[in-house]
């Protein structure tokens, strides 16, 4: 006896995961395309394991296949992403997709393809730990220069406009606040990147170090303090001299990577220069060009409101974490801040007047 006939719900549904197994497929071999060595290997295995669940659902759907469904949206901007980008940002969006697998909770689904989506989410969150750890310091430096712009100077031109001042002195104040922000977020981001490198530096060892090695007496020898210093066990650090005096080479793990986390400090100054002026230049635009009083807060408001819940966004994506709550947090954020100085602002005014 054969096996059932799938129900029409059954054929759709599997239509659909279908689908998407090919696309998210394709989502990793496209960023494959745009990376080398290592990681690009784990992409292709990662888009090798979407071929077999592929494989399970053309198997069920048998002559149901039918014509190739079109792809979520979600989908379709995962794979337009990678073409172009291959960035963290797609790897961040690509986590957030396995997370959301239905096959644990499908019965159609076999319990090694529901364990596939599980080790998969893990993957691809390392690679996008990876990407994260590249952009980290200057991806900060824009975006928290973006968000300090905005809110900085929207809640500065709100609380001046609020006193009743002309336009001309609001435009003033908003340009000053913003030559000014932008020139202090970029001297103390360089500041701090320069000193968080100089600390790094002090702490690796010495580039003089491997000459020693070969001097060294095999039998009786300190080179495991080095690895107990920072912070391997008793075993794992005499393991691990053992293995650099069989190599002849020193190597102290997490050096380089800390550092390319850390940045630049011209490229974090720069970036905190640029994008805090931008963000700071939004809420003096209305009044640039001749909005005034309540007209030109409206204005701000949802320009501001707009860029804070766009930057929210990107920050929850990159981060891993949902978009939307860290879109509106920060929306909230920025009006709390703006609303009060709006508020003393116009106690200033009345008491003034």
């Amino acid at each position: 006896m054969g096996a059932p006939e799938p129900s029409p719900v059954q054929i759709r549904r599997w239509r659909r995961y279908l689908a998407n197994e090919r696309a998210e497929a394709a989502v990793y071999r496209d960023l494959a395309s745009r990376r080398s060595g290592e990681e690009r290997e784990i992409l292709l295995a990662l888009a090798e394991a979407e071929g077999r669940h592929e494989a399970h659902w053309l198997a069920l759907l048998g002559d149901h296949v039918g014509e190739p469904l079109p792809d979520e949206i979600r989908t379709r901007l995962l794979g337009w992403l990678a073409r172009r980008f291959g960035s963290v940002f797609v790897l961040a969006l690509a986590q957030r997709a396995e997370a959301r697998s239905p096959y644990e909770s499908d019965g159609d689904a076999t319990r090694s393809m529901a364990a596939d989506e599980r080790i998969h989410e893990e993957v691809v969150r390392g690679l996008a730990a990876r990407g994260r750890a590249r952009v980290s310091g200057t991806f900060r430096a824009a975006v928290f220069g973006a968000n300090d712009g905005l809110v900085s100077n929207f809640a500065l031109v709100l609380g001046i406009a609020a006193t009743g001042v002309s336009n001309e002195f609001v435009i003033i104040t908003g340009l000053a606040g913003l030559l000014a922000g932008a020139l202090s977020m970029a001297a103390g981001e360089f500041v701090s990147v320069s000193s968080q490198r100089e600390l790094l530096e002090s702490s690796s060892p010495s580039p003089n170090r491997g000459g020693a090695i070969t001097n060294l007496d095999v039998d009786a020898n300190e080179l495991a303090l080095v690895y107990r210093a920072r912070g391997m066990s008793e075993p794992d650090a005499a393991a691990k001299a053992a293995e650099v005096l069989r190599d002849h080479r020193l190597d102290v793990a997490g050096e380089a990577d800390q550092h390319e986390e850390v940045g630049s400090a011209r490229g974090a100054a720069l970036s905190s220069f640029v994008f805090f002026a931008i963000g700071a230049a939004v809420p003096v635009l209305p009044h640039i060009f001749g909005a005034t009083g309540v007209v030109a807060v409206v204005i701000a408001a949802i320009l501001v409101g707009a860029i804070l819940l766009m930057t929210g966004a990107i920050v929850g994506l990159v981060s891993g974490a949902s978009p939307t709550k860290r879109a509106l947090r920060q929306l909230a954020i920025g009006y709390g801040a703006a609303a009060v100085t709006y508020a003393l602002g116009s106690v200033v005014g009345i008491w003034l007047g």
